[in-house]
């Protein structure tokens, strides 16, 4: 017989590290952030609990009530009120932060309205002592008709007693704390008459949220004596949070105690360094120079490693291996493909590095408010820096961030200018390109000259999307007025082994996400590379050799031409011979083409491409010389100008093309998602790629 499964809903404010706790209880690797907006959708998980039992736990995003402002919060209420769900909870486990109790209480006593058995956690119990904090928790269980559990999730305690609870969860109280109905009895009686079977808060949820969520359709109560203006509305459920709060504070005057000269006032002394107006901005410039720095310099010596070793295993595959087309697919298609993607580990492991600790330090909701008077200048909100800083990693979860702008005008904006962003998918066509085209020397013996350029380019990006903001702001009119208001979370010591999860998960992630697409497109493009129409693929060596010129090579020089001519008469090459008149005048010749159109699947592709087109194009002697995908690209000289392809003007070019332009299919598929609609991806697709060319050429133009 099947061990029974409780389902079990884990829900809080942001910032009161309920996904620590999710961490926790399931040991899942989730990313662990100190800033609000990090979960976005439901996450899940399972635990194992007391006496075999399992738990499918909910990591839900977070919300500050059930009176929802944004996407995000929504998710939580339609899960609450849905019955019929199948992952409604048996139990709801909300996570409270010590030091913002009297807030987090709110939620917890809107969610015992619903009557559902709900258990109350006390999370950061070990900063108690610091702080000055005392509670009675008797006290504080006996008035929130709950059972408490005071948890450190940094210190790993008290995540047991949370299991016994949420096992005996049928023990539990689903008894309101207080009787909300009493600010207005003589309508909430008449609801009650109307509609005897249902709960009468979900009920006035229904009514307030005007949706439905499984239990009542708001059209039943239109012209009924419960229609309410939403003026009247908005009057109510004020009067609805002051009674919650008018409770939380009789509670909380006997069972909590806080004596303020214990606390401490680091915090303020921080925050006053870290968000000045002046100093503050000139401190985030500098970690940014730092990160960029570091990402050339710390990460060389292992990608040089990684690079050589892949060049060393495709020669000694191709060698060693029996002749023929697997062969060729392995070491041509497939090894240089891959080997074009995990050379770039170091780096992206270094980037979410920064990022994790910027995150886990708190310091990042300090970026937030410290942006917030620039982007609303150009249509955005403060709350905008979240998606645009996240999308350093990936634009993907940067844009499902943008769930928690309310006001949808500014988060349709902050969607379509997230993909300026530079994530993690732009850093190994940077990186390359830049070792190809920059020197590796010193600016004032300090800073490294292709770090700045590495730091150029992310400003470039970032640039990018204030200027697209700003076009937006002045084409989508709007009448309402948004008000910028995020939490600022205690600063925090980074846990290493948060951090350590976070890298190697989104490092992980990101490496198997485009090895998936890197290895289908090096299989497609080696067959397009090793095969063609016509004479002219079939006999190359005969046509080669025929050509006067041909009596001058030697027998490397013959095979080198040969197999040039063969790839530029095969599939590949007659597609990528379609497509250069029209990035001819960028500075590219149809081999770059070919890598261009490939990486629309996505950004990162670009390398891989070249790499097995450059593997397909070269005679079996260079093979074997093991020569790694920079130094061929470096080597590449223009048949017809006798100059090499990737030049500094070529470079240049390249490097703004990919930092403007919408590259990504699954960006386009998510955007299309959270806007409903393909007008804005299609909008993005077209501006972004438009804007990218023109740039290119202007470049190159000016620079060859």
């Amino acid at each position: 017989m099947a061990s029974p499964v409780i389902k079990i809903a884990l829900i809080g404010n942001p910032n009161t590290g309920k996904t620590s706790v999710f961490n926790r209880l399931t040991g899942l690797n989730q990313q662990v952030g100190n800033y609000p907006g990090i979960t976005v959708e439901r996450k899940t998980g399972t635990c194992k609990l007391p006496g075999g039992v399992k738990g499918a736990i909910s990591d839900l995003p977070g919300t500050y009530s059930l009176n929802a402002s944004s996407m995000d919060e929504n998710v939580v209420i339609e899960l609450l009120m849905n019955k019929n769900d199948r992952d409604y909870p048996d139990v709801a486990v909300v996570v409270t932060d010590v030091e913002n109790l009297k807030r987090n209480l709110l939620l917890f006593t809107q969610i015992k309205d619903l009557e559902i058995p709900t258990i109350l956690v006390i999370n950061m119990a070990d900063r108690m002592e610091r702080k000055g904090i005392t509670l009675d928790v008797p006290y504080l269980e006996q008035h929130l008709n709950t059972r408490i559990a005071l948890v450190s999730s940094r210190k790993n305690t008290g995540i047991e007693h949370i299991k016994d609870l949420i096992v005996n969860y049928k023990g539990l109280s689903t008894q309101p704390c207080l009787n909300a109905s009493s600010i207005d009895p003589d309508y909430f009686d008449r609801l009650r008459k109307t509609f005897p079977t249902q709960q009468l808060y979900k009920l006035w949820l229904v009514i307030t949220q005007d949706a439905n969520f499984g239990i009542i359709d708001i059209k039943e109560m239109q012209g009924t004596s419960f229609t309410k203006t939403k003026p009247e509305l908005k009057r109510l459920q004020q009067k609805e949070t002051i009674k919650r709060y008018q409770f939380i504070n009789d509670v909380l005057k006997v069972g909590q105690k806080i004596d303020v000269s214990t606390a401490k006032d680091l915090r303020a002394r921080l925050d006053r360094i870290l968000m000045h107006k002046v100093y503050g901005y000139i401190i985030f410039f500098a970690i940014l120079l730092l990160i960029f720095q570091s990402i050339f310099s710390w990460s060389e010596i292992p990608m040089n490693l990684i690079e050589e070793g892949f060049a060393w295993l495709s020669s000694y595959t191709a060698t060693h291996m029996p002749q023929g087309k697997l062969t060729d697919l392995v070491a041509e298609g497939i090894i240089p493909g891959i080997g074009g993607i995990v050379i770039f580990i170091p780096q992206i492991a270094f980037l979410f590095l920064f990022i994790s600790i910027l995150e886990e330090t708190g310091y990042m909701s300090r970026v937030v408010f410290l942006m917030d008077k620039i982007m609303k200048r150009f249509g955005l909100s403060g709350k905008s820096v979240v998606p645009l800083v996240s999308g350093t990693a990936c634009a993907i979860p940067a844009i499902m961030a943008s769930r928690n702008i309310e006001n949808w005008r500014e988060r349709l904006i902050t969607i379509l200018v997230t993909p300026f962003t530079t994530c993690s998918a732009r850093l190994p066509v940077y990186t390359i390109l830049i070792s190809i085209i920059i020197p590796n020397r010193y600016v004032l013996g300090v800073f490294n000259l292709q770090g700045l350029t590495l730091m150029v380019l992310y400003m470039l990006g970032f640039g990018g999307a204030i200027l697209a903001a700003w076009i937006f702001n002045k084409i989508i009119k709007h009448t309402y007025k948004s008000f910028f208001v995020a939490e600022m979370p205690n600063y925090k010591v980074p846990l290493v082994k948060n951090i350590a999860i976070n890298v190697l998960e989104k490092t992980k992630a990101f490496v198997y996400g485009a090895g998936k697409i890197i290895l289908a497109l090096s299989i497609i493009i080696w067959f397009l590379g090793k095969h063609g129409p016509g004479e002219d693929f079939n006999n190359a060596k005969a046509i080669v050799t025929q050509q006067p010129a041909s009596s001058n090579f030697t027998q490397s020089e013959l095979n080198d031409e040969v197999a040039a001519y063969q790839l530029e008469h095969s599939y590949i090459g007659i597609m990528g011979k379609a497509i250069e008149p029209a990035i001819r005048p960028l500075g590219y010749d149809w081999k770059i083409g070919i890598a261009i159109v490939s990486s629309f699947a996505a950004r990162e592709v670009f390398v891989g491409t070249l790499a097995t087109i450059y593997n397909i194009g070269s005679s079996a002697e260079e093979k074997e010389g093991e020569a790694t995908i920079s130094q061929r690209m470096e080597a590449e000289i223009n048949p017809v100008t006798g100059k090499k392809v990737f030049n500094f003007a070529t470079g240049i070019s390249l490097l703004l093309f990919y930092a403007f332009a919408m590259q990504c299919i699954s960006t386009l598929a998510i955007v299309k998602k959270e806007t409903n609609s393909w007008k804005w991806p299609i909008i993005q697709l077209v501006s972004m790629s438009t804007f990218a060319y023109v740039v290119s050429l202007i470049a190159y133009q000016l620079l060859k």
